[in-house]
């Protein structure tokens, strides 16, 4: 046994590093791979990880407090800055007309969960027992399945009460496996109360994505057949046009060329022209019609190569400053951004891991393609400068005092507020500032993952001393219920309201509830009956400004009422 005795130490010493490592490796491989079982076809993925941590707690096997507190905040830090950092390039772009509307309908539903909750508190609970409220704040972030939205609501409640703060993870587990049901649920009810037939709202998708031609680009080959332009320089046409179109390469009289802003028109040119598909029509009207060419007739080869952006130095800077036709002797006539193909407008400010499309003589194309640095191997390494910087202004952004009348404590954004807003800022500007923000999407899911189940992990340790008492000699039952009380009801509600009001396309409307509610396994039902990208669309336009909403309004809730 004695032999043995290192073995017992390494499980049974907390103090140990070795033993805190093995504790955190345990509870998060344990409750991934529990996390991909699916029942009836849902799974509550890294989610699992929660329960597994309880577990190890109620059976001893568990880490200092002051770890644990350190780690479970450390990882909610690093995971809500992440999710600004990849929300933040579309955040603002967000709030177009259907925009506004569908992040009203996601506000609405956040404010009707609060409602619920405390209808629920006032009908179900014993209101003179302190804890009661903080318990259905932790039910609420369960029943909305909002991960940030407990962490921020638990470092609130650090500051109401310090170490005496109710352990409210173990409402939140109680109330979350039937809240991602609940929302799921919900939705297919949706359906039947609005009467909608899925095969419709699919062909009204197609008809939809048939007009909505506006950034797509589109490739042309013309011939100059208006006399007006006889003469005239390409940028006396551009602005007379007052249309977006580049124009690769012209052949005249049998020698092709790349234009610049003073190449002259004359009739009978042939030249192609790539422009936003909403142009199209206008500019053959114009200029002349769509025609065969023969680019073989060329002094010298003309190439198109697609160039990735990977020199800072690049970043911020617009493609008009970049003077691609006059300076370098190419165009560029696309580029892709987040594996979306758009027309190349010369307004249109540069970011590191933007892909070109250049045509042009080969030496000047590879001079491009060296001056934008188009190196795979240097987007392969995250800019950790960038996410620590990031790190640290947000703490003392989330960090600043606010006074608001009738708090008894000054509200600070905290440590999943104030990061959620300083990435999504930064995200979006921090080209302005010469910060690269590009992080590959591998990259931001891994750092992001890894927060998040060193958060659940470190949550459901230090809840599972009393989570069984909490729940089964307790209000357990009561916090399922009102729980889904909490989750059902305000998708009834908002769900028929955009579909009868406001006209929303059934699967438009699925995404957006699976983004108020922040629930990625809602998305992947809602994908999983739509070919199109509708559920992904509505989930992103309501996703960033949904976390925030739930983020902040815990520590409202909490501070103004809890207090």
């Amino acid at each position: 046994m004695e032999s043995f005795q290192w073995l017992i130490n390494l499980f049974t010493n907390t103090e140990s590093v070795a033993h805190i490592a093995i504790l955190y490796a345990v509870v998060i491989a344990v409750g991934v791979y529990l996390g991909k079982i699916k029942i009836f076809g849902i799974s509550l993925g890294v989610t699992f990880v929660l329960f597994t941590g309880i577990v190890a707690g109620h059976i001893g096997f568990t880490a200092p407090t002051d770890i644990l507190t350190f780690i479970q905040d450390f990882g909610l830090i690093l995971f809500v800055f992440m999710i600004g950092l990849q929300v933040g390039p579309g955040f603002f772009e967000s709030f177009g007309t259907a925009g506004i509307k569908l992040n009203g309908l996601a506000a609405t539903a956040i404010l009707l969960n609060i409602a619920v909750m405390f209808a629920c508190y006032f009908i179900f609970f014993d209101t003179s027992d302190k804890a009661s409220l903080p318990m259905m704040v932790g039910t609420l972030y369960g029943a909305v399945t909002n991960t940030p939205g407990l962490g921020a609501a638990n470092e609130a409640l650090g500051t109401v009460f310090g170490d005496n703060a109710p352990p409210i993870a173990s409402a939140y587990a109680c109330a979350y496996p039937l809240g991602v049901l609940g929302i799921i649920g919900a939705i297919i009810l949706i359906r039947y109360i609005c009467k909608v037939k899925l095969e419709k709202e699919e062909s009204d998708l197609e008809a939809k994505e048939d007009g909505n031609v506006a950034k797509k680009p589109h490739h042309m080959h013309l011939e100059v057949s208006n006399k007006y332009l006889e003469g005239r320089t390409l940028l006396q046409v551009h602005d007379f046009l007052n249309r977006d179109f580049v124009v690769s390469r012209i052949l005249h009289e049998g020698h092709v060329s790349i234009p610049n802003r003073d190449t002259v028109f004359h009739v009978g040119d042939q030249m192609y022209i790539v422009c936003a598909e909403a142009d199209y029509e206008a500019i053959v009207a114009f200029i002349g019609p769509v025609v065969e060419v023969d680019w073989a007739q060329q002094d010298q080869p003309l190439v198109s190569k697609r160039i990735l952006v990977t020199n800072p130095k690049i970043n911020g800077k617009t493609l008009g400053q970049m003077h691609f036709s006059s300076v370098h002797g190419v165009n560029v006539t696309r580029f892709t951004r987040h594996g979306m193909d758009l027309f190349a407008s010369a307004s249109l400010p540069l970011q590191v891991g933007d892909r070109l499309m250049v045509v042009g003589p080969q030496d000047a194309v590879d001079r491009v393609a060296n001056l934008m640095g188009n190196s795979v191997r240097r987007l392969d390494a995250p800019n950790i400068a960038t996410i620590f910087v990031g790190i640290f202004l947000g703490l003392i952004f989330g960090s600043l005092p606010i006074a608001i009348p009738g708090m008894p404590v000054p509200m600070k954004l905290g440590l999943a507020g104030g990061p959620l807003i300083i990435a999504i800022l930064i995200g979006r500007y921090g080209y302005k500032i010469k910060l690269v923000t590009y992080t590959s999407t591998s990259a931001n899911m891994m750092l992001r993952e890894i927060g998040l189940v060193l958060f659940l992990a470190s949550v459901g340790i230090k809840a599972g001393a009393s989570f069984f008492e909490t729940v089964v000699q307790g209000d357990g039952l009561l916090y399922v219920l009102t729980g889904f009380l909490i989750t059902v009801i305000p998708i009834l509600i908002v769900g028929p309201i955009a579909r009868l009001k406001f006209k929303f396309n059934y699967f438009t409307i699925a995404g957006m509830i699976a983004g108020t509610y922040t629930d990625p396994p809602a998305l992947a039902y809602a994908n999983s009956i739509c070919s199109k990208d509708a559920p992904a669309v509505g989930y992103s336009t309501v996703y960033p400004l949904s976390m925030f909403l739930r983020i902040l309004t815990a520590q409202l809730v909490v501070l103004f009422f809890c207090g």
